[in-house]
């Protein structure tokens, strides 16, 4: 048995710093995200009988709105993401602290202003109306905004923490931060499943609690300990450094915007054109496939800031094999997406009975667009890993056009089912698709400059 454990560490877990770091980190948060699919899995049945079909639709429409508040972050998270990142490859920790310290200050002063706009939005307006919700939603739909809004200012303030793991090339502490959230949740809602009657605030109470107690208690035990070095001050506030956070993140703002207009704007799209109902059999399949990628993401999620620390120590040849063998993971992920299509049908009367139906053409179309965005994915995270973000900022303001635009068509014109969502997707990828492997052929394999590292 001692024989098996040391080929494991050496062979499994083994390697350089930087790749043995990487590895550990993948075991781990597939540990991790195992027991977070299954969380997933059971709290869809679970909140959908809490509620119902159009309760758990309208809700997951209105998450997707209040999530269009990260257009109010600037980008400054995955700034720090990067610049913590280098920071920690130089072992400047001084810096650090300054880079935290000053993403805390101003995320905290922008986030107390979103609140307050949202919050006048959702007191004198009628969202029903947008939405086309039956007004006897109206009351209890107002109270789950104003809790969803508050979740959301709160916890991008909150999960700075999360940054610094991933930047710290500890993703799988973050992730099981978030299992120990998701494991809180489906406590509390089927506690509430058991004790009292359904509705959209008390759902939104038992979503939204439990993450952000977690998430507080972990950054108060983190910068006790561990992070002590970084921990937040007032003092270590820097506004020239917001500059080059800001510098950094303006670009992954666009990016961030363009992506939010792409892909939560799904939601809204399917009730505007189809129904509530509709927006519930798209989210399970969604969920279903998505599998897929939380998965390939678990594997992935440690080369963005290991590809930071290897550009920064010039190791190019780490870069190339780690390229080379992520496209061999994503493969043998795709070969896994093919068999769940195969058996979608069935896992889905065993996982959610007969109260929605999912066609296969929904599913089959959902795994196309799971199999591009891996394989766009991995050249993505490298260019975000360098910081090379020039040519994906100016793609990611043609792509939420294109995509609106092709929907429109598909649904109104061609009279194309939900598929059209999803179909519109992936030809507007064509930064993950094509111009993300193009820029990675030219900085790494050819070694050239110009636009391609701006």
């Amino acid at each position: 048995m001692e024989k098996y454990i040391r080929y494991f560490r050496k062979t499994i877990l083994g390697g350089n710093k930087r790749s043995a770091q990487i590895k550990k980190n993948i075991f781990f948060s597939l540990l991790i995200r195992i027991g977070s699919i299954l969380c997933s899995f059971i709290l869809v049945p679970l909140t959908i009988d809490f509620v119902n079909a159009v309760q758990y639709g309208i809700w997951l429409t209105i998450s997707s709105i209040i999530a269009w508040m990260s257009f109010f972050d600037i980008g400054f998270t995955n700034g720090l993401r990067n610049k913590l990142a280098e920071a920690f490859a130089i072992s400047n920790f001084s810096i650090a602290k300054i880079y935290v310290s000053t993403t805390y200050f101003i995320l905290i002063g922008i986030f107390t202003f979103v609140f307050v706009i949202f919050l006048f939005f959702v007191l004198n307006f009628d969202i029903t109306v947008l939405l086309r919700i039956d007004i006897a939603y109206e009351s209890d739909l107002k109270l789950a905004l104003i809790v969803l809004i508050a979740y959301f200012c709160i916890s991008f303030v909150i999960k700075i923490l999360s940054v610094i793991l991933i930047s710290d090339q500890r993703p799988a502490r973050s992730s099981y931060i978030e299992f120990v959230s998701q494991v809180l949740i489906l406590i509390s809602i089927y506690t509430f499943k058991n004790s009292i009657e359904g509705s959209l605030f008390i759902l939104s109470l038992g979503l939204c609690l439990p993450p952000l107690c977690v998430w507080t208690v972990y950054s108060i035990i983190y910068f006790t300990h561990d992070y002590k070095f970084c921990r937040p001050s007032i003092k270590s506030i820097n506004f020239n450094c917001a500059g080059k956070l800001l510098g950094l993140g303006v670009k992954f703002f666009i990016i961030q915007v363009a992506a939010i207009v792409q892909f939560q704007t799904a939601n809204i799209l399917i009730a505007r054109l189809f129904s509530m109902e509709s927006v519930t059999e798209y989210n399970i399949a969604y969920k279903y496939f998505n599998v897929l990628n939380m998965g390939f993401v678990i594997v992935l999620q440690p080369f963005w800031s290991a590809v930071t620390n290897a550009y920064a120590q010039n190791d190019i040849q780490w870069i190339k094999n780690g390229v080379s063998k992520y496209f061999k993971v994503g493969i043998f992920v795709l070969l896994i997406g093919v068999l769940m299509f195969i058996c979608s049908g069935w896992i889905y009367k065993i996982w959610i009975g007969n109260v929605v139906a999912i066609s296969s053409t929904l599913s089959f179309w959902m795994f196309i667009y799971f199999a591009t965005s891996i394989f766009g994915s991995i050249f993505v995270f490298f260019v975000n890993g360098i910081g090379a973000l020039k040519i994906q900022c100016l793609s990611s303001l043609i792509s939420p056009i294109i995509f609106v635009t092709l929907v429109i068509l598909f649904c109104n014109v061609f009279n194309m089912g939900m598929y059209a969502i999803l179909i519109a997707s992936i030809i507007a990828n064509f930064n993950g698709l094509i111009l993300a492997p193009l820029q990675y052929y030219k900085v790494i394999i050819e070694q050239k400059q110009g636009i391609w590292i701006k």
